[in-house]
């Protein structure tokens, strides 16, 4: 391939290396000369190689010359490495990272390695280096955890599942001394039990994820009677961090609280950063919580802090916030503490709100569950006032999330405040911002009100289609420029958070029928939105296209998008999109932008996660053929109540998107062909992918719950669950 550009010509040759050839008039004739890769020098060479994952730099670049192979081991490459989700690697490659790393690797990741044997998992113990392992998502036992302990006397920072038939009993005494220097622990527990947490006793950072049924699978009821029995219980003199995150359930809840029984005798003085995260609507009542923050106004070192909405009242909240200079702050779902941490983020209520980098104020998205919210509704309106001087305050916010709320613009003057300042206005003044969580109604200028329908005649009634009002239709290819009418505060947010990678808008009355942090949803009735949600349509959608370096994007519970042309533009623009998730766009009662999605998806190049939920999907062959454009695609979701397939169509689109690893798909039709499908999808795929995940089930069977149990975790929290990811945890936490 040959191509001239400004007297330079650029030549790649047989063998991939690119030569460049420059031409130098000196007078009397030309000198010409070629710089190839392997001219380039050792740390340029490295820094190139840092960006190639450790799998490839082991089983193919070092492979290609001497020189490479001697770079690909270097030290520096070597030391720290991550493996996580190297869905191409099967087990013969992870061991063959594993026997060229045993001799420099000190910290490794294999999270979400679920595929994994126990016997590649028994590798690690050549890794005599290793100072932090992280094993989450990967089947460990507890005699091979034991093992692997003993093998590792350095090791300090561990990350582990805690399965079923877990017992610490097991473990021999070189891998309890081995625990007991640990400095760092995070445990996913998924079954009743400490693990091995009573036997870490200089833990500096201890964070749990409880993922427990309230029901076994023979049907009983799960209890905590097993955790009495044992005869060490936690102790955290020199604990500095502390995070739970819950999943739904009373089991989980009781196991918290046993978790924290010895906060009640004395809270740790090191303590920095608490972080606890309760759904439901009762989160079970923690006697310690007073003496908590007690502890966290004597010291006023606080980092981070979140807690159920049942644990604190406004007062011991103020004074908390009075003490510290926090960095993350999360009270999603507290709509009653919401106004009490805007009021000390906007006066002098907390002591340097600059250092917040970090916010997460969104609201309860199923508020029938929730009956005191329903009779509050004023506690989710967001006050434009307030908002403004949150932003002039904290000006470092890098993470913000504000879902389930709502705002509604005023175009009246408020005394003492800008006029006609929109939020979005507000925001683009955060300069840092990278990821932003927002209500749809957030978008809308408030000044399209829709007007009720002219009532049709008698003789039409119910067969007329009635008029939509206070809907933009945008058309494509009406320029470059950016719609205007109806968005100029969404207009002003372009301009200023150009840098904005992920970007969540979420209907005020939206839920998923597989949601994360709620009951899954066995119906999907039409989901009540406030007037200006509505009015968020096409042309809303088509002006994010000016986020050009958007990678994570989610739209959930708009209707007024009405053919979905909005997406194409997005598509178009954003080139650098990966992960994409659209859930019930416009009419629940028809899939009215499915002719856009085709469209969206065949220039959706860079995708490489798609999520997709309606309650009418038509996913025929030009669906599948639209979505084997996204060749770099690696996991796929589709959630349909009344959703269709075509078996070969989609063998076909699995043949030539080699890189899909997940499919998980839960729409109609009868349980024999879903399985039949999800066979011929295993059988036919698998030997090739062994990380393959394959999972074809009708929604609305009553045995879903039992089949979603069985995935793995890492798959259901990042894709199949439908959750926001925006400002859930501390930036120095999130994977």
């Amino acid at each position: 391939m040959t191509s001239s550009v400004n007297g330079r010509v650029l030549d790649e040759d047989m063998d991939n290396q690119i030569v460049q050839a420059v031409c130098v008039e000196d007078g009397i004739g030309v000198v010409s000369g070629s710089i190839g890769m392997s001219d380039f020098s050792d740390e340029i060479l490295l820094s190139i190689l840092r960006y190639v994952s450790t799998s490839d730099l082991v089983n193919n670049v070092s492979r290609t010359c001497r020189k490479l192979h001697t770079l690909c081991h270097d030290k520096t490459l070597m030391t720290t490495v991550t493996l996580s989700e190297e869905y191409t690697a099967d087990d013969g490659a992870i061991r063959q990272v594993l026997k060229h790393l045993s001799n420099h690797v000190q910290s490794l990741s294999l999270s979400g390695c679920y595929w994994l044997s126990g016997s590649t998992i028994d590798r690690l113990i050549r890794c005599r280096s290793l100072v932090r392992l992280d094993l989450s998502g990967c089947r460990v036992t507890s005699l091979r955890l034991s093992r692997l302990l003993s093998s590792l006397p350095i090791l300090r920072s561990l990350a582990f599942d805690v399965s079923p038939g877990f017992d610490s009993a097991q473990l021999s005494g070189e891998a309890r001394d081995s625990l007991s220097r640990l400095s760092e622990l995070r445990q996913t527990v998924l079954t009743p039990s400490y693990g091995v947490v009573p036997c870490c006793s200089s833990l500096f950072s201890l964070q749990l994820q409880l993922d427990i049924p309230d029901v076994t699978r023979e049907g009983t009821s799960m209890c905590c009677q097993l955790m009495m029995g044992q005869s060490s219980v936690p102790h955290y003199q020199q604990l500095e961090e502390f995070t739970a995150c819950l999943a739904p359930g009373e089991v989980n809840q009781t196991l918290l609280l046993l978790y924290l029984a010895v906060f009640s005798v004395r809270v740790p003085e090191r303590l920095r950063s608490f972080l606890v995260s309760v759904p439901g609507p009762n989160p079970a009542h923690w006697p310690a919580a007073f003496s908590l923050a007690h502890s966290l106004v004597q010291h006023g070192d606080l980092e981070a802090l979140q807690l159920p909405r049942s644990w604190l009242d406004a007062t011991s909240l103020g004074r908390v916030l009075l003490s510290n200079a926090p960095k993350h702050l999360n009270f999603s779902r507290c709509p009653t503490l919401r106004q009490t941490v805007i009021q000390s983020l906007t006066g002098t209520g907390v002591r340097d709100s600059t250092r917040l980098v970090s916010l997460n104020l969104s609201g309860i998205g199923h508020t029938s569950n929730y009956p005191e919210c329903s009779r509050a509704r004023g506690e989710e309106e967001l006050v434009a006032e307030a908002m403004s001087r949150l932003v002039i305050c904290c000006p470092n916010l890098s993470h913000l999330n504000l879902l389930h709320t709502h705002y509604h613009h005023d175009n009246a003057h408020t005394p003492g405040l800008e006029a006609n300042t929109h939020l979005c206005t507000s925001l683009s003044k955060l300069t840092h911002l990278r990821s932003l969580a927002l209500p749809a109604c957030a978008l809308s200028d408030g000044s399209h009100t829709p007007s009720p329908s002219p009532s049709p005649s008698s003789l039409l009634l119910g067969l007329r289609k009635p008029s939509r009002v206070g809907l933009q239709t945008y058309r494509p290819g009406s320029g470059d420029s950016l719609p205007r009418e109806g968005t100029s505060g969404l207009g002003t947010l372009l301009a200023g958070c150009p840098c904005l990678e992920v970007l969540e808008i979420t209907g005020p009355g939206f839920i998923s029928a597989l949601p994360r942090l709620e009951p899954c949803a066995r119906v999907c009735v039409d989901q009540r939105t406030c007037v200006n949600a509505r009015g968020v349509g096409d042309t809303h959608v088509a002006a994010l296209r000016g986020f050009r370096g958007l990678r994570r994007l989610t739209l959930a519970g708009l209707p007024g998008v009405l053919k979905g042309t909005g997406l194409v533009q997005v598509a178009e623009h954003c080139r650098d999109l990966q992960a994409l998730s659209l859930a019930n766009l416009g009419s629940l009662k028809t899939w009215s932008y499915s002719a856009s999605l085709l469209d969206t998806l065949r220039n959706c190049t860079q995708l490489t996660q798609l999520r997709l939920e309606q309650p009418y999907l038509v996913c025929n062959g030009a669906f599948w053929e639209a979505l084997s454009c996204c060749s770099r695609l690696r996991r796929l979701c589709l959630i349909s109540r009344n959703g269709t397939f075509h078996p070969a169509a989609v063998v076909t689109f699995m043949e030539c998107c080699r890189d899909v690893m997940v499919c998980h798909m839960f729409l109609g039709g009868t349980l024999v062909a879903c399985r039949t499908l999800q066979k011929t999808l295993l059988d036919r795929f698998s030997v090739e992918r062994p990380a393959l995940s394959v999972v074809i089930y009708p929604l609305l069977h009553e045995d879903l719950p039992l089949v979603i149990r069985d995935m793995p975790l890492p798959l259901l929290d990042q894709l199949t669950l439908f959750q926001s990811r925006v400002a859930q945890a501390p930036p120095s936490l999130q994977l």
